[in-house]
């Protein structure tokens, strides 16, 4: 595949989580998907990603996340996102939501195989989350 047509599968996506489209994970995602949040934990499969990153965008539940940047090279792709939304949903990280306005940056890379991601990696100061809903 080549560099561009990698990056056009990653925008597409980013722009079903965008539109919480999880169903439709499942044509971007290889079969032996694995999703590694900020702490090295993976979760296998489509339905690992989801289980883990939903409950983050319920808290959040008017989110917007669009890709400040892209950058590919060979088999990867590494995403710039600014994510902005009020926490006015589900809890987060025991948080009960407090409808306050959060702003943050966070880098994904990711990894291609036969046409599909099979890797994710995030990263994220979580901590600066938590500072803003406690401020």
């Amino acid at each position: 595949m080549s560099v561009e047509t990698n990056k056009e599968l990653v925008r597409r996506f980013y722009e079903a989580i965008q539109e919480e489209n999880y169903g439709a994970l499942n044509e971007f995602c290889h079969k032996d998907f694995v999703f590694y949040p900020q702490i090295d934990t993976p979760f296998s499969g489509v339905e690992g990603l989801i289980e883990s990153e939903k409950k983050n965008f319920d808290a959040f539940p008017d989110f917007k996340m669009p890709i400040k940047v892209m950058l590919a090279e060979g088999d990867q792709v590494a995403v710039y996102f600014v994510f902005e939304g009020k926490h006015k949903g589900i809890p987060f990280s025991s948080i009960p939501a407090t409808g306050k306005h959060v702003k943050f940056s966070l880098m994904m890379l990711l990894r291609i195989q036969d046409g599909k991601i099979i890797e994710k990696r995030s990263h994220v100061d979580v901590n600066d989350i938590l500072k803003q809903l406690s401020a």
